[in-house]
């Protein structure tokens, strides 16, 4: 360990003794909650990296830009206003006596959109119940009112009307001024907000399509190793997208060229290995024909017997199942018929889920029969229970026997491994009915595992993806 290395280890040991821990174990739960809310795949994940940025900059925009906007124009807007209602005041203040109020009020309607009537003298209304202490336009028209005119004032700007009501204390009498509210207030601004929406709106559904797009060959390149590692048909598979999706669909091709062609070379190699056996054991066999029946020529016989077995045992395991297609197979068709064939007893077996599973029909059928073989050679009793649920299948197969020590449950599934340590070929098996079973089960992308049963001896578990 470095020294910057131990230095930041005593960093991080001071920081948790300082954080109280209910703080530590609320930002962990915190980081869970965040983590169950986001999206799992890439492309929730891509458009939340596009979206949450461009969100959270419009808010910023426009909070600041609208706030200022509004500020700003309804500002210079009531300014203008109240200048124009200053102006008629004094007007009305300097007027000689004899003066046509009235016309002069006519003229503000007139000429600059002011509805003005001079009313008795009396006292004003009081403020309304609705009015809003922190309403834009009220707090506008007041300072400016008590800026330009200091007179006492009344206002109602609360509600859904077109329209806003200024009554002002003036020497002769009550000014009751109405006004449009958009000579006074900034009332197009949603303009601005809809044209930011509607802008953001389509950005969005753009970047859904050129990231869908973007994503296709990622789901392509996917869905073809899963079926390849399942052992089905890949398809017509081809590189698509950009430059390192193309890559990785090109290393992918040249490995399943690579695996293939591996296989096909044992296969074949295997072949020729069975055929110039087959072809001695059926020498053996000829011999054995004219040799007089003894106990000696039954002990040769059974010898080749056993041999034959064995090769083909080997073969089996050999050559996998690479050569078989996968297809929709009624599992629990097969499950009962491997158990009505593998003992006199009856097995029984229950089933719960839809029955069909897409395997390959010969080989799952080998699992199995290996799994339940194994449990009657060893057992008294064998049950089978299996599941097809959420995308599983799930096939439990105990037994009543002696089990398998725990530390050597992994080591059954080498190739050739027996539990006899001096390897007594008198015992019935070869060695690779677990080895083949685990073969055949990663074959479909799923596997075996050996557990303790609960009826006292050995459980085989399978799953395999359905």
């Amino acid at each position: 360990m470095t020294a910057s290395d131990d230095g930041m280890r005593r960093v991080r040991e001071g920081l948790r003794r300082i954080t109280p821990t209910p703080l530590i174990a609320a930002w962990q739960w915190l980081g869970r909650a965040v983590n169950r809310a986001m999206p799992k795949g890439l492309l929730g994940r891509s458009l939340l990296i596009i979206v949450v940025p461009m969100v959270i900059l419009q808010s910023v925009v426009a909070y600041v830009f609208m706030d200022r906007h509004w500020e700003l124009v309804t500002g210079r807007l009531s300014a203008a206003v109240v200048r124009d209602i200053a102006a008629m005041v004094d007007l009305i203040d300097r007027a000689p006596p004899g003066t046509d109020i009235a016309g002069l009020l006519e003229i503000a309607g007139r000429r600059m959109n002011l509805d003005m009537e001079l009313l008795a003298p009396e006292s004003l209304p009081p403020p309304p119940r609705e009015q809003l202490l922190f309403n834009l336009l009220d707090q506008t028209l007041s300072r400016q009112i008590e800026a330009q005119l200091n007179v006492p004032y009344w206002i109602d700007t609360v509600g859904q009307s077109d329209f806003v009501e200024i009554r002002l204390v003036i020497p002769q009498g009550v000014l009751k001024v109405i006004l449009d509210r958009g000579d006074a207030y900034a009332s197009n601004s949603h303009i601005f907000i809809v044209w930011m929406v509607g802008t953001a709106l389509v950005l969005i559904l753009v970047s859904i399509i050129f990231i869908r797009n973007q994503i296709k060959p990622i789901q392509r390149l996917a869905n073809a190793a899963t079926a390849f590692g399942k052992g089905r048909p890949v398809g017509n598979f081809s590189p698509q997208g950009a430059r390192e999706v193309r890559r990785a669909a090109h290393a992918f091709i040249e490995m399943r060229r690579r695996i293939e062609r591996q296989m096909e070379q044992r296969t074949t190699m295997l072949a020729g290995v069975s055929h110039d056996l087959r072809t001695i054991l059926t020498r053996f066999r000829l011999e054995l024909a004219f040799l007089p029946e003894d106990e000696d020529t039954e002990a040769l016989r059974r010898d080749v017997d056993e041999m034959e077995a064995m090769l083909e045992a080997y073969m089996a395991f050999a050559k996998g199942d690479a050569d078989e297609a996968a297809q929709p197979t009624d599992v629990e068709a097969t499950l009962r018929d491997v158990a009505a064939r593998a003992a006199a007893e009856p097995i029984p077996v229950a089933f719960a889920g839809p029955p069909v599973v897409t395997v390959k029909p010969g080989a799952f059928r080998r699992l199995v029969g290996n799994l339940v073989g194994n449990a009657v050679r060893y057992g008294g009793s064998v049950s089978v229970d299996a599941e097809h649920r959420d995308g599983w299948l799930t096939i439990r197969v105990d037994d009543n026997g002696p089990g398998i020590p725990e530390d050597q449950r992994e080591q059954v599934f080498r190739p050739f491994y027996r539990l006899d340590s001096a390897r007594n070929q008198d015992t019935a098996g070869t060695g690779l009915g677990l080895a083949i079973a685990r073969d055949i089960a990663r074959g479909h992308g799923g596997m075996v595992r050996l557990e303790t049963s609960p009826a006292g001896g050995l459980r085989a578990l399978v799953r395999i993806p359905g």
